[in-house]
């Protein structure tokens, strides 16, 4: 059983998201805060294997939030799930110690998808989050090399990036298997990869998926 506490400052958001993780067998929500000190308290208390928290809370924001459960819990699970999905917060998050951002977009579907990931020392950003990060210059004086790419061809590498099966990509995207194995040697090709490794390591050297630390 994944125990988890949700942390949000909007009870309807707490409400309608405890009430749809209860409804999946393996996960139980074991309490609920409206602040990053509640939070914290409540991590301390029942030892949860993951929290869900918002970034704009009273008191302590989800950033500090994240930054003293990672410090105080290092085997915690830490997932942000947030309305903001510009570049800037999720590259904060994870960096301050988040295991996984989503936005509050999300389905069911990914959101426990994204526990699942982080249950087995996986780091996960959603979608939508890791195409806008795709198309950032890191620092480096060359563009990205994911700038290339069509928005099609971003969904179908955030997905192969995650590990997703060819069947596993068509079923989602609704395309056929062979068209995903198109797209999937095109993308080799235009990112001058050979294998799914090459491209997951490129892919964490540009900020398309951060590293997974150790635990």
């Amino acid at each position: 059983m994944i125990k988890i506490i949700i942390a949000d400052d909007h009870a309807l958001v707490r409400t309608g998201l405890r009430r749809l993780l209860d409804d999946i067998e393996n996960i139980t929500v074991l309490a609920e805060a409206d602040n990053g000190h509640d939070a914290i308290s409540h991590v301390n208390h029942f030892s949860p294997d993951v929290a869900i928290l918002d970034i704009n809370m009273p008191g302590l924001d989800g950033i500090k939030t994240t930054e003293i459960l990672r410090r105080d819990h290092p085997l915690l699970k830490i997932i942000i799930v947030s309305m903001h999905s510009d570049e800037l917060f999720p590259q904060r998050l994870i960096k301050a110690g988040a295991n996984a951002y989503l936005t509050k977009d999300s389905g069911i579907q990914e959101i426990e998808y994204a526990i699942n990931e982080v249950m087995a020392n996986r780091n996960y950003i959603c979608t939508e989050v890791a195409q806008k990060l795709a198309l950032i210059n890191t620092g480096s004086k060359s563009a990205s090399p994911f700038k290339c790419l069509s928005k099609r061809e971003l969904e179908v590498l955030g997905m192969m990036i995650k590990g997703l099966k060819v069947a596993d990509i068509s079923n989602k995207l609704c395309l056929s298997p062979k068209t995903v194995s198109t797209y999937r040697y095109r993308l080799f090709a235009k990112l001058s990869v050979d294998n799914d490794i090459e491209l997951t390591k490129l892919a964490m050297q540009h900020g398309f998926i951060e590293e997974t630390p150790l635990p």
